[in-house]
């Protein structure tokens, strides 16, 4: 089970919980912690019995704040991209190509790296006190881990281009407004929420989640791949019991098979 000082993986069941903890610095994220997150998703990808991940701070002031400033602004340029900036593709690409669902479950701040952080998640609740911004020109910099490629998938160019050019902060009301975040819960935490969803999607056929997930993801998916999907899903024994159940007007007993 993967724990660092700045970041924990637990496991509750078919439920795992990524946690940011380093609450004294609003969970920047450090080498060290992109480090601990990427041997994190290694270790779900090996994990099936591990059906969702949930994404959250242990301090609601923060869910993350975004990459640490002073560490990475003490790096020449090389290194900066050599290990800041590849290292930082490379772990959130990563864990939005985890099997499982993920769900970013988000209170307080959620700033540059903290927002490409969530963005890396399929499915984002926030609570009423969340913030999000990419304030990466305000200091000269430009977003170095995906904000320009998945902010713009998620909320489209022109809102992408305001925020990013603005580098302007926006309350949980307008996240929701523009498609950033997919509930907005009136409350402190968005951790229970998350908690719920992920207890909702395990529920359901496992396999079938996971295909759905890569086909969505798949730029070269469309109607051939889905077809094919569909076809070997209804072909397994989760597939039978979930049209058995609905005949017997029972809920099915999905198996993972």
């Amino acid at each position: 089970m993967t724990s660092t000082k700045h970041l924990e993986l637990e496991v509750e069941g078919p439920i795992a919980f990524l946690s940011l903890c380093r609450p004294d610095k609003l969970n920047v994220l450090t080498l060290a912690t992109l480090e601990a997150l990427d041997r994190a998703c290694g270790e779900l990808e090996q994990r099936r019995e591990v059906r969702a991940v949930v994404v959250h701070s242990t301090n609601p002031k923060a869910f993350c704040a975004g990459a640490d400033i002073a560490e990475w602004g003490a790096l020449p340029a090389v290194d900066m991209w050599r290990l800041s900036t590849r290292l930082g593709h490379r772990v959130l690409d990563r864990l939005a190509r985890l099997p499982q669902p993920t769900i970013a479950a988000i209170d307080g701040l959620a700033l540059g790296g903290g927002l490409e952080l969530a963005l890396a998640c399929d499915i984002r609740i926030a609570g009423d006190a969340a913030r999000f911004g990419m304030p990466e020109t305000t200091v000269g910099a430009v977003p170095g881990w995906g904000g320009t490629l998945r902010l713009p998938t998620v909320v489209g160019v022109p809102q992408a281009k305001r925020l990013l050019f603005s580098g302007a902060m926006i309350d949980v009301a307008e996240a929701l407004r523009i498609g950033l975040i997919q509930e907005w819960v009136h409350s402190d935490s968005a951790l229970a929420q998350a908690r719920t969803m992920a207890a909702q999607i395990v529920r359901n056929a496992p396999f079938a989640v996971r295909m759905i997930k890569q086909l969505l993801d798949s730029p070269h998916g469309g109607l051939p791949a889905e077809t094919l999907a569909a076809g070997f899903a209804a072909s397994l024994e989760d597939g039978r019991e979930g049209v058995q159940a609905f005949k017997d007007k029972r809920k099915p007993v999905f198996t993972d098979a």
